[in-house]
């Protein structure tokens, strides 16, 4: 019996499968306030299931990039790809891609009058259409991962901060999101409840998770994470391998960076 495969196209002699575009595409972004540059023309992709931390020191562009990704800022210039879709400026195709990517804040932004189980089961029904039983199973499902399984019916006021950013993940996760981003989520914590939260983003790392993190977190930064971009001036000055970067940074920029925040 012939197991012989059927001759190729010549003209595809060589040549692998066409990489799947990035699941995040920023192209030639800037974002001006006023006479102020935030972002200049900045360049990033972020590949399906990799986890990417955006470092740098404060007022580098680092909060804009991640709010111009999921249109909390409309950008002055360029373009935002999620999944090989463009990101409108408005309308019924925005919500749909900005679901798609969620998005957890260093203020966690719960509704302080709704319950744990209540904030994350809003989202799915609003937007996903999901009925309260399948949201509120989901919820509790989610609950679980994050270690709260027992403070489904817990106001915001009554959990610590650690607590209430995971509820945040929990709520970002209910929406089945293709990525995560991370907006600093561990600068408004107590030191004692930060592991907590980075302990969950780990776990999602390993489990396939596509993420952009900014972080001040720089533990996290070099053994969490598949990649680190460093930004200055709202640029990206530097980006490369965890390892490369903290041990040998190309720039001298980075390097004056790391100097002033990792133990001599």
């Amino acid at each position: 019996m012939d197991h012989s495969l059927p001759d190729a196209d010549p003209a595809a002699q060589g040549a692998g499968p066409d990489p799947a575009p990035p699941l995040i595409s920023v192209r030639g972004v800037s974002k001006h306030f006023g006479d102020f540059v935030a972002l200049n023309d900045v360049d990033l992709d972020v590949r399906r299931g990799e986890v990417v931390a955006v470092i740098g020191a404060s007022g580098s562009g680092k909060s804009t990039l991640c709010r111009c990704i999921n249109r909390l800022e409309t950008i002055t210039s360029g373009e935002i790809r999620i999944d090989d879709e463009l990101l409108p400026e408005e309308g019924r195709e925005l919500t749909r891609l900005r679901s798609d990517v969620g998005m957890v804040f260093q203020s966690f932004n719960l509704f302080p009058h709704l319950r744990a189980i209540d904030n994350i089961t809003l989202g799915p029904r609003k937007v996903r259409g999901a009925s309260k039983a399948e949201a509120e199973q989901r919820a509790r499902e989610l609950l679980e991962r994050v270690g709260l399984a027992d403070k489904a019916h817990s106001l915001p006021a009554e959990l610590s901060g650690g607590q209430q950013q995971r509820v945040a993940i929990a709520r970002a996760l209910a929406m089945d999101p293709k990525a995560l981003l991370f907006d600093e989520p561990t600068s408004a914590l107590d030191p004692e409840v930060i592991n907590e939260v980075l302990d969950v983003m780990g776990s999602l790392a390993e489990r396939g998770m596509t993420m952009l993190v900014v972080t001040h977190e720089m533990g996290f930064a070099r053994h969490v994470c598949d990649r680190v971009v460093f930004m200055d001036r709202g640029e990206i000055v530097e980006e490369g391998e965890p390892e490369q970067f903290f041990t040998a940074p190309r720039t001298q920029r980075a390097r004056d960076f790391l100097s002033t925040i990792l133990p001599h």
